[in-house]
Order: C-alpha cells, then sequence, then structure tokens
C-alpha cells in the first residue's frame, strides 16, 4: 500500500473512532477527511502526486476563508466550535479566528513555495517536521490571548 493510501486508511480510522466514542464527528475533520479521499484517491489512480501536495493548500484555504468570512459577517466559527472547551468573551474569539484564518493563509503559501520548488521528499520532511510544529507553537502563542479575554463560568465561582 502507498504512503497515501496508509494515510487515507489511517483517517478512516480516526473518523470511526471518533464516532463510536462521540457518537458524532466534528466538522472539520470530516471535510479535512474528505479532501484527503479526493486528492488521495486522485493522486493514487493517476499515480500523480500532485494532487496530495495540492490538498493542504486549498484545506487552508477553505478553513482560512471560513474564518475570514465569519469574521466579516461577525460570526464566531470558532466559538461554535471550541465554545465547550474554551470561554472568552467575543473580542477574544474574533481576534483568535482572525489569527487562525492568517496562519492558515500563511501555511497555504508555504506548503506551494515547498512543494512548486523542493523535490518531493523535502516537501514531505516539510509537512511533517514543519507544518504540525510550526501549528503547535502557534497555538501556544495564542495563550495569552485566550487568557486576556477569558471569561469566568458560573463553576469557578
Amino acid at each position: 500500500m502507498t504512503g497515501t493510501g496508509v494515510f487515507m486508511v489511517a483517517t478512516l480510522l480516526s473518523l470511526a473512532v471518533s464516532w463510536r466514542y462521540e457518537r458524532r464527528v466534528p466538522v472539520m475533520p470530516l471535510v479535512s477527511a474528505a479532501f484527503v479521499f479526493v486528492f488521495g484517491g486522485l493522486t493514487i489512480y493517476l499515480n500523480n502526486d500532485i494532487f496530495i501536495k495540492l490538498k493542504p493548500t486549498l484545506v487552508n484555504i477553505l478553513f482560512a476563508s471560513v474564518l475570514f468570512t465569519a469574521h466579516y459577517l461577525r460570526r464566531n466559527v470558532l466559538k461554535h466550535l471550541l465554545g465547550s472547551v474554551l470561554t472568552m468573551d467575543d473580542d477574544g474569539w474574533r481576534t483568535l479566528g482572525l489569527r487562525w484564518a492568517f496562519f492558515l493563509l500563511a501555511l497555504a503559501v508555504a506548503n506551494e513555495v515547498v512543494w512548486r520548488t523542493m523535490t518531493t521528499d523535502a516537501w514531505v520532511n516539510f509537512k511533517v517536521f514543519a507544518i504540525m510544529p510550526l501549528t503547535l507553537v502557534f497555538s501556544a502563542l495564542q495563550t495569552p490571548l485566550i487568557l486576556r479575554h477569558q471569561v469566568a463560568t458560573e463553576n469557578e465561582g
């Protein structure tokens, strides 16, 4: 089985585990899975790795577009997705949403630059050893914003 095939199986298993334990599949992993299956399937069927290289760009642009549109329409998409985990005021949610939108857009641009200018092996290394650490660091850097805009819940007294 190809690396793409293994990734597709792993995606399917993660969705099954989510369904098994939560009786639902969150929207973002479901959308990501759809992209994995469409672009992974095209990669395998047409034996052309361009499709799997485009997937991160398109997923990040899609999510960034949703966040930019939500900001423009004054909707808190992240609050809807993460509101059960984080309690922040609306200004905090708007700022966090914009930050993530710009970060996702930067990841899309970075993915395009790397896959178009480097070897496939270099792109895979970038995806594995740069994207995830960058995302973790970016997430951690949001802590001061989250703490500054945190709203006390009733249980916190």
